[in-house]
């Protein structure tokens, strides 16, 4: 794993619904290495919402849904 993912952040989004945004984002960025600091820069948003996003807890903000997509789409 890189950028150190832990085995429960790892597990906990593997367990989310696919169909969350923020999950889907966290599956590329957990495949692509992308660090959690790198997505809560380039977004705008703290390293907890991306945590959050990534396990399904949350889902990205009306705001942030367009920013969430290109970033997908880019990865």
């Amino acid at each position: 794993m890189s950028y150190g993912y832990s085995i429960r952040l790892v597990s906990l989004n593997k367990a989310a619904s696919g169909r969350r945004l923020g999950v889907k984002l966290g599956r590329a960025c957990i495949t692509a290495g992308i660090s959690v600091s790198a997505v809560s820069g380039r977004l705008g948003v703290s390293r907890q919402t991306v945590y959050n996003w990534f396990i399904g807890t949350n889902d990205p903000a009306p705001s942030k849904v367009p920013l969430v997509q290109t970033m997908l789409e880019n990865i």
